[in-house]
């Protein structure tokens, strides 16, 4: 991915344990927290509405690999990329270091879906307007014979 979003969290003391260390918890917070500044600097919205209603993008994976320990007050590096844009699903790829030293990796997948009143969440292709503006700050990515989500 040649296109990388940059931010920073600073390690909140809500987000440490007993011995002053963030925990593991907190970076899938961040990495939610990160997603969501993303969209807003290509004015877009986790929760959108268009003239067939609310749009949204419920998680279906999460995981965080953890490579080292930071504390309360450590300002982390984070970087986003857009690993992988399918027709219905986005996923991002996070990287977080503190000083130069890596200190965890993760990744979110978020499908493009229909929020209905008295029923789940339908998946939907996304949006010609959100393809374009995600597509503009990376690169799709699909793999031959690929199924799309």
């Amino acid at each position: 991915m040649t296109d990388v979003f940059r931010t920073t969290r600073r390690v909140a003391f809500r987000d440490t344990d007993a011995a002053g260390i963030i925990h593991f918890s907190a970076f899938f917070h961040y990495m939610e927290e990160v997603e969501h500044e993303f969209l807003r600097s290509l004015g877009l919205s986790v929760l959108a509405r268009d003239e067939q209603g609310v749009v949204s993008w419920p998680r279906v994976a999460a995981n965080c690999q953890f490579r080292g320990a930071v504390r309360f007050e450590d300002v982390l590096d984070v970087e986003l990329r857009l690993s992988r844009i399918g027709e219905k699903s986005v996923t991002y790829a996070f990287r977080f270091t503190h000083q130069g030293r890596e200190v965890a990796d993760g990744e979110i997948t978020a499908v493009c879906c229909r929020m209905l009143q008295d029923a789940p969440p339908r998946s939907m292709p996304i949006p010609a307007e959100v393809l374009a503006r995600l597509e503009n700050r990376g690169e799709r990515r699909k793999e031959k014979g690929e199924s799309r989500s």
